[in-house]
């Protein structure tokens, strides 16, 4: 398991605003304060999902998720153009790397461009000590699992055990993004929460 205080000094390093909160509750009691009035899209997150920040932030800001609506691909495209974007990672290398892989596309793009600014909540069951084992437990620990959440028919999905590169058309890791840094012209603000959180 990752140490959250190299991760925090190497991120600060890197450009990022961190926070770091002990349970998922504080995280969503500060986004709760920090995202008022204003348009907030959501990328898929079973961190997101599990801390209620849909629902709590609907009530004072403009929410768009595909989780949570019927038309899932108007509601990707609509949380592209907000103003504030939350999302989660794969993985978080101790040496500041943020890790994401992507079926659709749509919360890599949204990490890398169009918005104010990004949060990015990170249980501590993301960290990982190296960039090289970011990369692994992407690959082999939350691509395999989210595959089977969604039931799909893939090698990682039926054992859940590692990535087997496969070319199935229901593979749901089509993409890997790594961010060395914040983008250019978009906050960035990095909560780690010292809980197990999502995938």
């Amino acid at each position: 398991m990752g140490n959250f205080n190299v991760a925090k000094t190497s991120l600060e390093a890197r450009g990022y605003m961190v926070r770091v909160f002990s349970t998922g509750k504080e995280a969503a009691d500060y986004l709760d304060a920090a995202v008022d009035g204003t348009s907030v899209g959501f990328g898929g997150s079973a961190t997101l999902d599990a801390l209620g920040l849909y629902e709590r932030l609907g009530t004072h800001n403009q929410v768009v998720w595909h989780w949570k609506q019927e038309d899932k691909d108007a509601a990707r495209r609509e949380a592209m153009t907000t103003g504030v974007y939350l999302t989660s990672v794969n993985a978080l290398a101790e040496t500041g790397e943020l890790v994401n892989i992507d079926g659709a596309g749509n919360r890599a793009a949204a990490m890398l461009f169009g918005h104010e600014k990004v949060f990015y909540v990170i249980g501590r069951n993301k960290l990982a000590p190296t960039y090289e084992e970011a990369v692994w437990r992407a690959r082999n620990i939350a691509a395999p699992q989210r595959a089977r959440q969604l039931g799909k028919k893939t090698p990682c999905a039926v054992k859940c055990d590692r990535c087997y590169d496969c070319k199935s058309p229901e593979r749901v890791c089509r993409g890997l993004v790594t961010l060395w840094g914040p983008m250019m012209g978009m906050e960035a603000e990095v909560l780690l929460v010292d809980e197990e959180l999502g995938l």
